[in-house]
C-alpha cells in the first residue's frame, strides 16, 4: 500500500493517507501535488497516473493543537520505539509497564509508564525495579507534541522528505 503525505497550507504536516484518498483530493482539485512517487497505477482504460507522494491543501485547515500529548499504549510505545526499557528488545508483543506499580499508588501517566516485554514485565511483577534488580535504559518522561511528531515521523520513514519541504 503506497501512502501520501498530507501538508496544510502553510506546510504544516496534517496525515499521511492512502493513495485513493489522495487520488479523491486531486481530482476535487483541493491539493497542489509538490512530489510525486515512483508508483504508477494503470486503468482498465489503459490510462496511467503516477502516484503522488506529497501533497498541500489549497485551503488552509485551522487545527486545535492539544497542550500535551494524550496518554495511551500506542503513544507510550512510540515514545519507547517500540523497544523494552529493561532489555531493549525489538521483537514480540509490547506490554505497558508501570514503574511504580499501580498497588503501590503508580498512576497512568507518562511519567510512570514504560514499554517492556511479556518476559520483563512478568519478572518485574507488582515490585519496583529495584526491589526486581531490574535496571531502566531510560528514564520515562512526557513528550511534547512536536517531539512526538518527529518521532512518528522517523517511524513512519517520512521524515527526510518533511525536511525537504522544511516542515521539520
Amino acid at each position: 500500500m503506497t501512502s501520501c503525505i498530507l501538508l496544510n497550507q502553510d506546510y504544516s504536516f496534517l496525515n499521511v493517507l492512502n493513495w485513493k484518498r489522495a487520488m479523491c483530493l486531486m481530482a476535487k482539485q483541493k491539493v497542489q501535488v509538490l512530489a510525486y512517487s515512483d508508483h504508477i497505477i494503470r486503468t482498465a482504460e489503459g490510462l496511467c497516473f503516477r502516484i503522488p507522494a506529497v501533497l498541500k491543501l489549497i485551503k488552509l485547515i485551522r487545527t486545535l493543537y492539544r497542550s500535551k500529548v494524550p496518554f495511551s499504549k500506542r503513544n507510550v510505545l512510540i515514545r519507547d520505539g517500540f523497544r523494552c526499557a529493561y532489555c531493549g528488545q525489538h521483537q514480540g508483543k509490547l506490554t505497558i509497564d508501570h514503574v511504580i506499580p499501580k498497588s503501590r499508588g503508580g498512576k497512568d501517566d507518562f511519567d510512570n509508564c514504560v514499554a517492556s516485554c511479556r518476559d520483563c514485565n512478568n519478572k518485574k511483577g507488582s515490585k519496583t525495579p529495584r526491589e526486581a534488580k531490574m535496571t531502566l535504559r531510560r528514564r520515562p518522561y512526557e513528550p511534547t507534541i512536536s517531539e512526538f511528531f518527529m518521532m512518528r515521523a522517523k517511524k513512519m520513514g517520512i521524515n527526510d522528505i518533511l525536511r525537504d519541504f522544511g516542515v521539520y
